[in-house]
């Protein structure tokens, strides 16, 4: 199965919602991301809790519950790669046939631009009757994709079409339609993130205020749409995100050994690391005491990873680069650009507060060879991520 995606998983009021923990187990195990959105007659069947759990996010069930965002029905669909929803009762079919918002779950799919698997679960005669059939109907000329139930004895005894198909039948159709394939499936991507840390003596050493948050943000985002993703990371305090190759470096020195070392065999390069620029030529072997009235340290100038990198690029590689500024941001980032030779340039003002170093939040510019300029808001790193891995899939693997 591909994995990486983001998938908002709606369920209905019917029986077959006992299921539903299954389901987002496999969607969890195969990599992907899972947002829930439970109705109120869901919620009958099945715990918030235990989706919860199984997801690691939490469950979505009104319009006025806020989880990190004042307009969830419009910004969980946005972001969304896909959507199921699974049990479909007659009640949710016949709402989004007809454009009825009245809850949480029908009105994201008004503001869902994702493809859609719609998975019936209902009584026989329910599922027979020319309503539902009809509004079936509806659905499937819109492009809908539907996953016709099983037959078979039913919760209410009856036997017949209706009953749920089983949460394996359902991964394997969301495979089978290519709806789990994300669109960096089957590229490799090797990212440097965090700080690189220059020893002073045994004790001290020369460092920045990177977080790392950015980077693993991408590779957390890569892997979610299918990449293979190898982390370089300097010292942080962030777990590496599952899935990942991971290599951990200090000096910009390992930095750069591993980073030659392993881009040959990655598609693109994204060097989201802030990575020192000088470094203590002779670092102390004892920790230095205190005692003088100052001290003076000789400082040489680090390598430079990036534009090393960028003239060994093969045609076929793509490069994006990350520049940390203070002050007339467009014009340096645009100097940065030429210098350094990339295909993409991401560039933010760290004086900015509330984002850059160690924010979850970012504002940047992304430059491109056409002379582009794309200027973001404030977004959360995860979001900045996708953009920029949006771009990468523009203009490194168009169609």
């Amino acid at each position: 199965m591909g994995k990486g995606m983001r998938v908002l998983l709606g369920v209905s009021g019917g029986i077959a919602a006992y299921k539903i923990p299954y389901l987002v187990r496999g969607l969890v195990k195969a990599h992907h991301e899972v947002r829930v959105v439970l109705t109120r007659h869901a919620r009958e069947f099945v715990t918030p809790l235990t989706l919860e759990t199984l997801s690691g996010f939490p469950v979505l069930t009104s319009l006025f519950e806020i989880h990190g965002s004042s307009m969830p029905h419009i910004e969980e669909p946005f972001r969304a790669d896909l959507m199921v929803i699974a049990p479909a009762t007659a009640n949710i079919i016949g709402k989004i046939a007809n454009g009825i918002a009245d809850d949480l779950l029908s009105t994201m799919v008004l503001a869902l631009d994702a493809p859609l698997l719609v998975v019936p679960a209902m009584n026989t005669r329910m599922y027979r009757h020319p309503a539902v059939q009809a509004n079936l109907e509806i659905l499937r000329k819109r492009g809908v994709h539907l996953l016709e139930p099983g037959t078979g004895e039913l919760a209410c005894g009856e036997e017949g079409p209706g009953r749920m198909a089983e949460v394996e039948e359902i991964l394997r159709v969301l495979e089978n339609l290519g709806l789990l394939k994300g669109p960096l499936r089957g590229k490799k991507l090797l990212v440097t993130a965090g700080p690189t840390v220059e020893p002073v003596d045994p004790v001290r050493v020369l460092t920045n205020r990177s977080s790392g948050k950015m980077g693993y943000a991408v590779a957390a985002e890569a892997l979610r749409q299918g990449a293979e993703v190898m982390l370089i990371s300097g010292p942080t305090c962030l777990p590496p995100p599952e899935g990942v190759d991971f290599v951990a470096v200090e000096t910009a020195w390992e930095m750069q050994e591993a980073a030659e070392k392993h881009f040959p065999r990655y598609d693109v390069l994204i060097m989201t690391a802030a990575v020192g620029d000088y470094r203590v030529e002779t670092p102390a072997k004892e920790k230095m005491k205190k005692g003088e009235a100052s001290l003076t340290l000789h400082l040489v100038e680090n390598p430079d990873i990036l534009k090393s990198l960028a003239g060994r690029k093969r045609p076929d590689q793509f490069l994006v680069g990350f520049a940390a500024e203070t002050g007339s941001l467009r014009e340096k980032a645009c100097r940065k650009f030429t210098a350094k030779g990339v295909d993409l340039l991401v560039a933010n003002d760290v004086t900015e507060e509330g984002a850059g170093f160690g924010s979850d939040m970012n504002r940047v510019l992304i430059l491109d060879r056409t002379g582009k300029v794309e200027e973001t808001g404030l977004l959360p790193k995860s979001e900045i991520a996708r953009r920029i891995l949006g771009r990468i899939v523009d203009e490194a693997f168009p169609p």
